[in-house]
């Protein structure tokens, strides 16, 4: 655990540092990250001994609400931010509310833009889901030899533009090990194999809580499963409830309020009195 000052001056103890996870480069160690949209998923990562959480950028403070001590990193690009001025501010506004670093797949001179304040930033490369069209439909990215050197140029653009990570989506685990070897950028995988800095999945994925599992997470618990049995529940118990209504079970003489047998004597009597006026 480290001490910081976060971007709004604030103390804090970080589970790793922008200046950790560049020295982890060729270390041997492998962090994990996951996905924390809420308070409860970032507290439920910080339990685990997770080191980093990825969220949008909108999410910031609740996840910062469960998590004082993971690494934020905060994706900018899906709040309406437009032209360079707007991920410039919208980047300002993540690390202000507790991030660690911001995550986009924007072009290199908006990288180079937010790089040229001091901002921690992740670069994403390989498949990006909101290009998808642009590579007909959900593929690997790098898959041929020319596809792979466009990739590693790509990767040495977004060195060059002074990111510290990148983000590696659905590269393939050959090329991927290959590429992390060439560059100084922290990898991130997350569908692109084992040879990375850091291996990412999606909490959801993780933990079962999704109709389908993709080809490159592995599940480890059925939330989904737990989910569905609970409604199966709150259904058999509102029936039951209803059940017992009809049948004039519920409620019981435990299920009352009673009342001492002189009392009630007392109050029948006034009762009979009260009708005959």
């Amino acid at each position: 655990m480290v001490r910081i000052l976060d971007f709004g001056g604030r103390e804090a103890d970080r589970t790793v540092t922008v200046a950790s996870l560049r020295a982890l480069k060729n270390s041997g160690t492998r962090l994990v990250q996951v996905t924390a949209g809420t308070a409860e998923e970032a507290a439920a990562a910080e339990a685990a001994d997770i080191d980093m959480v990825a969220c949008l950028a909108n999410a910031v403070p609740e996840v910062r609400a469960g998590s004082s001590r993971v690494f934020v990193s905060a994706a900018i690009d899906f709040d309406g931010a437009v032209t360079e001025d707007d991920l410039l501010a919208a980047a300002f506004n993540a690390l202000n509310a507790g991030a660690d670093a911001v995550i986009t797949a924007r072009a290199m001179s908006c990288v180079r833009r937010l790089t040229a304040e001091d901002l921690p930033v992740i670069g994403h490369l390989g498949f990006v889901p909101k290009k998808s069209t642009l590579y007909g439909g959900v593929r690997s990215i790098g898959t041929t030899a020319d596809e792979a050197m466009t990739l590693l140029e790509q990767f040495r653009e977004l060195e060059e533009a002074g990111a510290f990570a990148v983000e590696c989506e659905l590269i393939p685990a050959r090329v991927m090990a290959e590429i992390n070897r060439r560059t100084k950028l922290m990898t991130v995988s997350l569908g692109s194999g084992p040879d990375a800095d850091a291996i990412f999945l999606f909490m959801s994925d993780i933990c079962g809580e999704g109709p389908r599992v993709p080809r490159h997470a592995r599940t480890y618990a059925d939330i989904a499963g737990l989910r569905q049995q609970i409604v199966d529940e709150r259904i058999r118990a509102l029936a039951a409830f209803r059940s017992d209504v009809h049948a004039a079970t519920f409620p019981n003489y435990a299920e009352t309020v009673a009342m001492d047998d002189n009392e009630f004597t007392q109050f029948a009597t006034q009762i009979g009195e009260s009708g005959r006026r």
